[in-house]
């Protein structure tokens, strides 16, 4: 039973494009893509440095290119079947929500670039009216630690499970948590501009309404689970009018993990930049076989779980 994941906001680091670019028609699609999102994503991929790829605006269409181009790549090769017929569920964490909704078929890849683009001006915007930012609280009795939240003001805005919460709200209450934190727990800043899935964002939800507006979703051809409640949707339209509202939403990765301990995964592939979910798997899905794809070298890797934890196969060749 296998899961594909794709990373949100925060993971992408300077240069992670760059070995990509050696795989055959990549500068193509990445020079297609930048136009649709207008991001120069070649050169935001491998030559900008940490501060310019933490740029909302260029960060989120980095990162669904990115989780493109691996899937790309590892289901582009004759030995892996299609993702409709080796992937049991497929989730993304925020942002990677929008490639996991292209890969299950629910939009296009030009319409995912084309959302990313809207929804990062959009975050980009909002943001930029109060100063804010989001911490990662690590540790700590859970109680405690919702009542620190609580008293500072702040929200958790992501629940990543194993006792990660994402704190967010401006950098004065987010100052104030670093000074005072929970007993036990460590607190970590994100490399993320604003507090993302809070109140702050509600002016880009309707922006978003109006970029989704025109898409004519198909249903997912893998099970798509849901950062809003780690539900399995089956319908399009659902799956979108979800993309819309998470901007502003919390993000419940611990319930999407519950739900792929339910469906019994046995194996996790992370695209690129991989590595965050995965750890997180680490921790929640003792003895779930993972792979963190962050190199096209480890593709094999990938491929390898694949054929052990698939259980669909394609259909014999005539």
């Amino acid at each position: 039973m296998l899961v594909l994941v794709a990373p949100g906001q925060g993971s992408q680091a300077p240069g992670f494009l760059q070995p990509w670019l050696e795989l055959p028609g990549v500068a193509d699609r990445l020079g297609e893509w930048s136009e649709i999102a207008g991001v120069d994503l070649v050169h935001y991929g491998t030559e900008a440095d940490a501060d310019a790829i933490r740029d909302t605006a260029v960060a989120q269409p980095l990162l669904v290119a990115g989780a493109l181009l691996s899937a790309a790549a590892l289901f582009g090769d004759d030995a892996v079947p299609e993702p409709a017929e080796c992937l049991d569920a497929i989730a993304g964490h925020s942002v990677g929500e929008l490639p996991a909704a292209a890969i299950s078929g629910v939009i296009s890849e030009h319409e995912a670039m084309a959302l990313v683009a809207r929804r990062a001006s959009a975050m980009a915007k909002a943001a930029a009216v109060t100063e804010t930012g989001m911490s990662a609280v690590l540790g700590g009795d859970p109680a405690d630690v919702e009542a620190k939240l609580a008293g500072l003001g702040l929200v958790a805005a992501n629940n990543n499970g194993g006792g990660q919460l994402v704190a967010a709200g401006t950098v004065e209450q987010l100052a104030a948590l670093a000074e005072d934190k929970p007993e036990g727990a460590r607190v970590m800043p994100l490399k993320v501009a604003g507090a993302f899935h809070t109140t702050y964002m509600a002016p880009a939800v309707a922006e978003m309404e109006e970029a989704a507006a025109g898409l004519t979703p198909a249903d997912p051809r893998v099970p798509f689970v849901s950062n809003a409640d780690g539900a399995v949707v089956g319908e399009g339209a659902e799956v979108v009018r979800r993309l819309v509202a998470q901007v502003s939403s919390p993000v419940r990765w611990d319930l999407c993990v519950d739900t792929f301990s339910e469906l019994g995964v046995t194996g996790l592939v992370e695209l690129l930049p991989g590595g965050t979910l995965a750890s997180l798997a680490r921790r929640n899905l003792p003895g779930v076989a993972r792979v963190a794809i962050k190199r096209p070298d480890q593709l094999e890797s990938a491929r390898t779980l694949i054929a052990e934890h698939a259980h669909k196969s394609p259909e014999p060749a005539e």
